[in-house]
C-alpha cells in the first residue's frame, strides 16, 4: 500500500493547485445535479483513449479528486464535504502533471441530514440491489432487529470470510478501485475492498456507512476502514484489521477506539 499512497498524495496535492481556466460546456450536460438532495451528483463523459481525466469536488479549501475510467462512463461521487457551495471541475491532463480544466460548474448543497451522503452508491463503493453481496447482506439481516445486531451479522461474515490480499498489496496500482463483487466471489482483497464491500453492504440495510482512510496506530501504512452510524453516533469498525485476528481463531473486538485512527479522507 505505501507506494499507493505516496502516489495518491501526490497527485492530490497537484491537483489542489490547478489553474482555474474555465471552458465553455458542449453538447450533453456532463454534470447532473438532481441527486444533489441525496448527497451526490452523476458526470458522464467520453474519456480519450491514453488521456488521463479526473474530477475534482471542492468546498472552500478542501477538495476530493477522482479519475474517471477510458470510454464513455457515468460515475456517481459524493458530497462529503457539508453543506454550502460545491465547484465541480472535469480535469484533462495535457502532460506531464499538467491538467487544463476542461468544464466547471457549482452547485449549493442544503441537506438536512448529513447522514445522507453515506447511503449512496458512489464510485468507490458501487452497489446495487441485485448484487451478490447485497442480497448476501440480506439474507444476514433477516431476522435482526437492531442495527446494531445488523451490523455484526455482517461484519462476522466479512471478518470470516475475506483473506488479506498480500500480493496485491505490494503492487497495487494507482488507480485502484473496489469492486464489491470481485472481493465477494475470490474472497480476497486489500484495506480497500474490506471497507468498500462492508460499507457497500450495510449501507444497502440503510445504515449509515462511511469508508475512510488514512492512518492507524495498528499498522505502518496507508489503511482504509469503516465508521458506522449507531445509536446515534459513528463508531469505527476495521474489518481488515480483525478479519486476521477471527481467522486465527482468536477473538476481535468490532468497535474500535477512535483514537487509535487519523482520518485523511472520507467517502
Amino acid at each position: 500500500m505505501r507506494r499507493f499512497t505516496l502516489l495518491l498524495i501526490a497527485a492530490l496535492f497537484f491537483l489542489s493547485n490547478v489553474p482555474a481556466t474555465t471552458y465553455a460546456n458542449a453538447g450533453k450536460s456532463w454534470l447532473d445535479k438532481s441527486d444533489a438532495s441525496s448527497g451526490i451528483i452523476t458526470v458522464s463523459y467520453n474519456v480519450k483513449k491514453n488521456v488521463k481525466t479526473k474530477v475534482m469536488i471542492a468546498k472552500g479549501q478542501e477538495s476530493y479528486t477522482y479519475n474517471l475510467p477510458i470510454g464513455e462512463s457515468t460515475e456517481f461521487f459524493p458530497l462529503q464535504l457539508g453543506n454550502g457551495e460545491y465547484t465541480v471541475s472535469l480535469l484533462e491532463n495535457i502532460s506531464g502533471k499538467s491538467y487544463k480544466v476542461l468544464k466547471q460548474d457549482k452547485l449549493t448543497l442544503k441537506l438536512k441530514n448529513d447522514n445522507a451522503v453515506y447511503l449512496n452508491s458512489v464510485q468507490n463503493i458501487r452497489w446495487t440491489s441485485t448484487d451478490k453481496p447485497i442480497k448476501k447482506a440480506k439474507e444476514l439481516a433477516k431476522g435482526k432487529k437492531s442495527d446494531a445486531e445488523k451490523v455484526k451479522a455482517v461484519y462476522d461474515f466479512i471478518t470470516a470470510n475475506i483473506v488479506y490480499d498480500q500480493a496485491l498489496a505490494k503492487n497495487v496500482p494507482s488507480d485502484y478501485l473496489p469492486n464489491i463483487e470481485r472481493t465477494f466471489t475470490s474472497k480476497t482483497d486489500i484495506c480497500y475492498g474490506y471497507a468498500s464491500l462492508t460499507a457497500a453492504m450495510l449501507r444497502s440495510l440503510d445504515i449509515p456507512t462511511k469508508l475512510v482512510m488514512g492512518q492507524t496506530e495498528y499498522l505502518d501504512v496507508y489503511h482504509a476502514w469503516n465508521e458506522v452510524y449507531l445509536n446515534g453516533k459513528w463508531v469505527t469498525i476495521d474489518t481488515t484489521l480483525d478479519s486476521s485476528v477471527v481467522q486465527s481463531k482468536k477473538k476481535a473486538v468490532m468497535i474500535k477506539e477512535s483514537k487509535m485512527y487519523t482520518k485523511a479522507k472520507e467517502y
